[in-house]
């Protein structure tokens, strides 16, 4: 088995063409299908050819009762084209109305927003190394998404102040471990990150993936357990700071109401009826704590989350 790779290490080839599995897909979708009836779905970095979130959609139109499916896709040096899918044949994925475009597919170009505009939800993966100003533009145009990501791009300082005022969070399906994502065949193979399936596809295993939503979910609201009681010697203080530093989510101490310094895994576990998310900084370093502009250097292989305990935590009936 081929060790993993983290999402840096992508960024810094910069190869972004991850094409995400169809069975990782289908597995987060799942907690959706309600929001999806009647929805015009834009996979706007998607080739209808290659991508598995065009034919999840596809093959499951008329069951989601879906209105719409769209997809654009990149070609760095030519023009490009949109298809649209309004049902008929779910099982023929080739199916759909193709219109040319003038510009080369760029999510970011006039025409992609234009497609953008009509529809309801977005769903793709997104380039890892544009995933700011992909999540940027969504906000800007009040979009619904379910994208694949980074768990370190929460700490980023565009996307952050999203998380801490609960405009965006983690999905459902993913929360540990790594993900096999397909690769173009030209894609540099090296042994120990990369591999090649018994149909002979090349694939990359990525640690530290997650999936972003502002799409709400039940299981945001699931309880975490606390077991650990706080003591002095257990939680120092940090120099700079009034807060105590916490190793290890689940050694949340249940009788601490002050700000506590929580690591990044903290998000897997994150229910915001329970917990406050109050900022975010470098653990260790000489940085100030700042609650309304998060410092964070983004190289920081240590970030700690700030958050503490809501008073009259009742949990959420959902």
């Amino acid at each position: 088995m081929p060790d993993n790779v983290n999402l840096q290490t992508a960024k810094n080839r910069r190869k972004d063409e991850f094409y995400t599995m169809f069975e990782d897909i289908e597995k987060e979708m799942i907690y959706y299908e309600d929001h999806f009836k009647d929805k015009v779905i834009f996979c706007n970095c998607d080739d209808s050819k290659t991508s598995n979130f065009w034919k999840y959609f596809h093959l499951n139109f008329e069951r989601l009762g879906l209105k719409k499916l769209i997809a654009t896709h990149y070609e760095k040096d030519n023009p490009t084209y949109k298809i649209e899918y309004e049902g008929g044949n779910d099982s023929n994925t080739d199916i759909g109305k193709v219109t040319k475009l003038k510009g080369n597919g760029d999510f970011r170009s006039s025409e992609c927003i234009e497609i953008l505009k009509e529809s309801d939800i977005v769903t793709t993966n997104v380039p890892f190394s544009l995933f700011r100003e992909y999540i940027l533009q969504l906000m800007a145009y009040n979009k619904k998404f379910i994208v694949i990501g980074s768990m370190n791009a929460l700490k980023y300082k565009e996307i952050f102040p999203y998380i801490m005022k609960n405009e965006m969070w983690y999905g459902v399906s993913i929360h540990s471990g790594d993900r096999k994502f397909y690769v173009p065949d030209d894609y540099p193979l090296e042994a120990s990150i990369c591999g090649v399936d018994k149909t002979e596809r090349k694939f990359i295993r990525v640690k530290g993936v997650r999936w972003y939503t502002n799409i709400d979910h039940k299981f945001r609201y699931n309880d975490l357990v606390l077991e650990h009681k706080y003591n002095s010697a257990d939680y120092p203080k940090y120099d700079n700071y009034n807060a105590i530093n916490v190793n290890k989510t689940k050694e949340i101490p249940f009788n601490y109401n002050g700000i506590m310094g929580v690591p990044i895994t903290f998000m897997d576990k994150y229910n915001p009826d329970q917990f406050e998310i109050v900022g975010i900084f470098n653990h260790g370093s000489d940085n100030e704590f700042d609650l309304a502009k998060p410092v964070v250097n983004e190289k920081e292989l240590y970030p700690r989350i700030a958050i503490k305990r809501r008073k009259e935590y009742k949990k959420q009936s959902y």
